[in-house]
């Protein structure tokens, strides 16, 4: 059970750290307030999680009967053998204080604001967690400013380190 790398299967899974990404996330939307919550998860999508394999790219999380939900988030059927199959796009259940949510249902409802994931991580203790973003839509010319300033940010960085080479 060795892969290219000669590392074993067991070792190749992620038991903490940084699982899936969106890296659009920030850029579409102005995040005004970040929370941790914890997924409930069936025990082949962890398995699939550990593997490193989910994308959230198009992912967004909502209210359903008074819970948080995360819709659209694809994690893969884990392929180790396991008889029990399951939905790679089904809603997953968020795990929030009671108060914490109240208060991010209502501000998706007065604000007209959005719940972003923003990253899915194993915790320290190994537990899956999602990082949600409250994101309000930016408009076309909020993006080229934002090109801009992340272009002027790279030169800057550019000119700094070439400072002291004689290339000006």
């Amino acid at each position: 059970m060795s892969s290219k790398s000669g590392k074993s299967a067991k070792s190749a899974m992620i038991s903490h750290g940084m699982v899936a990404q969106n890296r659009k996330a920030r850029f579409n939307y102005n995040i005004l307030e970040t929370i941790e919550a914890g997924l409930v998860l069936k025990g082949p999508e962890v398995k699939s999680l550990r593997l490193g394999r989910a994308t959230i790219n198009e992912a967004f999380a909502g209210e359903r009967d008074g819970e948080l939900w995360l819709f659209n988030s694809y994690i893969p059927e884990y392929q180790g053998g396991v008889l029990s199959r399951f939905d790679t796009r089904a809603p997953r259940k968020l795990l929030m204080h009671r108060k914490e949510m109240r208060k991010f249902i209502g501000a998706i409802a007065k604000q007209g604001a959005t719940l972003v994931p923003l990253n899915v991580h194993f915790n320290d203790r190994g537990m899956a967690k999602v990082t949600l973003g409250l994101g309000v839509g930016k408009k076309s010319h909020d993006k080229r400013q934002s090109i801009a300033d992340r272009d002027w940010q790279r030169d800057k960085a550019r000119l700094i380190r070439n400072k002291g080479k004689g290339d000006y």
